[in-house]
């Protein structure tokens, strides 16, 4: 660690690089903890697949974001380090070290473990030389009938040059031996599956011999695709695909209209810069070097794999199989008591600020709310920040009804939402159509923020009614995202968030809150004063603890300010997710810092921040990650939790049942890699577990299996 972290002489640098972990590296010992949830025994087999796609798609967008930004910077030979020390071209050698390593494992995961354990519960991916002759006769059918006529081969010659590859397509490269109907040898060819095309083909009853086979797309093709050169020889078809820069460049600087600015980049993301090759095990080295040739890439950058090019493909096995034994049992959401039937959720929420714990209490009521505010003829306004929202939301129908009905509706939807602009533009759309005052928050800044505003005369007064939330407004990822919303009509707040939506839509100077943090604002400040207050307490002999969750710590003056008050004697447990730069342990400067990653069924994703505060705690729930982007270009709320009751429920539910997991937690080490925790002796404790136990109820797994066939079916 060097002579700045070894406890001895001077004081440390808290400067130091040697005291903070690479970001990038960091996100791949993230996703490496996910993949380890596909080896687990303890998880049920489909689920176990899914991690293995999860970590695939993982690591398709960590290439299109994070690396293509890393290799732009190489390219203009940027050597600005960050805060490890780390140049870009530094950083990229050591990415492509560690993401070889990482794809190797995926496939031996897939190959030695997932593989022969569903063959085993007769699930299984028929490779060509499996295919006994009655298969082969109806696979042959199929691709003559399914996949022939929408495939497009391109011979390659002076007249056609090398095709524009889809982002992450499905490719193969082909040669070919002997002349045209023209007399051309051009000797290579390459075929594009369609996207339309599923990538696996379930062999129908009569000619599987196991109660699921299967086989992939590339092997239907690969088999035939002599049938697509008639009278010539095929020597070589070997698949692949490109990982291209995804990150969309709008300079909103100069743009009259970010949506139809916006639109028109779209397109783009198809076919920016490559930055990542991977080809089937078996291409041989001249082909490789042919394909690296025509997107301008290096060595580091191919990646053989011994399998499918693209894993992700395998996540809608678990919709195909009928086996809710190998899936994970399904449950009920419970709902608040002060929420249950059908009562006026105003009343309730004017009787007490209400705390929903997703998935394990249902966001159904947040829906009711907005539902219920749209067709409500007292409810004068409702205002709302959309981020994500996904298909078919019913608060976004409920908005369209309200705004139709001639309420006052505003609606700040962020269009930059990543992977879901087209989406957002879309909805953006629909709103303004139906009469909505739909803005697209402010340029620079990306809103984040989870708000939701309900304007509604009572008698001679007007009450406010606010929801707060950590997660996004849709209604799957409230279904496996781990999230607090907060329904509350108190004044103070309800008046905070009226300020935000005044910044967001109109035009003038930011205001003082009463209670809520604001980023751009006044988060960070914040933050950085309550950990130094904290240490304060500790130099004074008072209580002194911080305990915090998110899914990303990344922003040094946060991290340098943690590093001080662990030397002042402050007792710090950390709960993040994903990225952690900070590196505890270390003698002098983190030896009270413990930083744990929880990962399980749902994806964690509350932020949680708790102070001790000298025996008078602090406690806040937010939108925001303690990154550099969610504190400086991104616009986001913060809000404290004073009912005694439901700051109890968030330590518990949010902080406590974590820092007792001892089965799902990962442990960060001074070296920067993880441990998981195994509970040895001890009762095994998993919060997820215990959670849903709790606070959900749990549903027949024949009921369940039912409700999928019936949602599958529609």
């Amino acid at each position: 660690m060097g002579e700045a972290a070894d406890g001895a002489g001077a004081a440390p640098d808290l400067a130091d690089p040697a005291l903070y972990i690479n970001r990038e590296l960091s996100w791949l010992e993230f996703n490496r903890r996910v993949l380890a949830l596909a080896s687990d025994p303890e998880v049920p087999l489909l689920e176990r697949l899914r991690f293995l796609c999860i970590c695939s798609g993982n690591l398709d967008e960590f290439f299109e974001i994070r690396v293509a930004g890393l290799k732009q910077q190489a390219a203009h030979d940027a050597v600005q380090p960050g805060p490890d020390g780390l140049t870009p071209q530094e950083q990229l050698a050591r990415i492509a070290e560690r993401a070889h390593a990482l794809v190797d494992e995926q496939y031996r995961v897939l190959n030695e473990s997932l593989l022969p354990a569903l063959a085993a519960e007769g699930i299984r991916f028929l490779r060509r030389d499996q295919w006994n002759p009655r298969q082969a006769a109806w696979i042959r059918r199929h691709f003559l009938r399914q996949v022939l006529p929408v495939l497009t081969p391109i011979g390659l010659d002076p007249a056609h040059p090398f095709p524009r590859v889809l982002n992450k397509g499905l490719h193969f490269i082909v040669s070919v031996e002997g002349e045209d109907a023209f007399g051309r040898r051009a000797g290579i060819a390459v075929v594009q599956a369609p996207r339309s095309l599923p990538r696996l083909i379930q062999l129908p009853a009569g000619v599987a011999e196991a109660p699921y086979d299967f086989v992939f797309l590339s092997s239907v093709i690969h088999a035939h695709v002599d049938e697509l050169f008639p009278g010539m020889e095929v020597t070589g078809c070997y698949q692949f695909r490109v990982t291209r820069n995804s990150e969309l460049f709008v300079d909103e600087e100069e743009v009259d209209n970010l949506l139809r600015a916006l639109a028109g980049e779209l397109p783009s993301r198809q076919y920016g810069d490559a930055v990542r090759l991977e080809v089937a095990d078996n291409c041989p080295p001249a082909m490789a070097r042919f394909l690296l040739r025509q997107f301008a890439l290096g060595p580091d950058d191919l990646y053989r794999v011994n399998g499918p090019v693209n894993l992700n493909r395998l996540v809608t096995l678990p919709d195909l199989v009928d086996r809710p034994d190998l899936k994970y049992p399904p449950f009920t959401p419970g709902v608040p008591e002060a929420l249950a039937g059908d009562g006026d959720p105003f009343e309730a929420i004017r009787r007490g600020d209400i705390l929903l714990h997703h998935p394990y209490e249902s966001f159904a009521p947040v829906q009711e709310l907005v539902r219920r505010a749209a067709a409500d003829p007292d409810v004068l306004a409702i205002k709302q920040t959309l981020y994500r929202t996904g298909e078919d939301s019913a608060i976004v129908e409920a908005l369209l009804e309200a705004a139709r009905a001639g309420k006052e509706v505003a609606v700040v939807v962020e269009l930059r939402a990543r992977f879901d602009e087209e989406a957002n533009i879309d909805l953006a759309t629909r709103l303004q159509e139906a009469g909505a005052h739909v803005v697209y928050g402010v340029v620079g800044y990306k809103t984040h923020a989870k708000m939701l505003l309900i304007v509604r005369r009572e008698g001679r007064a007007v009450r406010r009614y606010a929801h707060l939330g950590t997660g996004n407004y849709h209604a799957r990822t409230a279904r496996a995202y781990t999230d607090f919303g907060l329904l509350t009509a108190d004044p103070a707040v309800t008046d905070d968030v009226q300020r935000i939506f005044q910044q967001l839509t109109g035009l003038g100077r930011a205001v003082r809150l009463r209670k809520l943090l604001q980023a751009p604002f006044t988060l960070h400040g914040a933050i950085l004063g309550h950990i130094r207050r904290e240490a304060e307490h500790a130099r004074a002999g008072r209580p002194a603890r911080i305990v915090a969750k998110m899914n990303a710590l990344v922003e040094p003056q946060v991290i340098r300010a943690l590093y001080e008050a662990s030397q002042a004697g402050v007792e710090i447990d950390l709960i993040v997710r994903g990225i952690c730069c900070l590196r505890p342990g270390v003698a002098g400067v983190s030896e009270r810092i413990r930083v744990r990653s929880v990962l399980g069924r749902f994806l964690e994703h509350h932020r949680v921040f708790y102070f001790e505060n000298g025996g008078d705690p602090a406690l806040y729930l937010s939108s925001a990650d303690w990154m550099d982007r969610n504190f400086f270009r991104r616009v986001e709320t913060c809000f404290p939790v004073e009912d005694e009751a439901l700051r109890r429920r968030v330590w518990e539910e949010g902080l406590a049942v974590y820092l007792r997991d001892n089965t799902q937690a990962w442990e960060l080490l001074p070296d920067g890699s993880y441990r998981r925790l195994r509970p040895g002796r001890q009762r095994p404790r998993a919060a997820q577990v215990l959670l849903l136990e709790r606070l959900a109820r749990p549903t027949p797994r024949s009921q369940g299996s039912r409700a999928r066939r019936v949602v599958r079916g529609a």
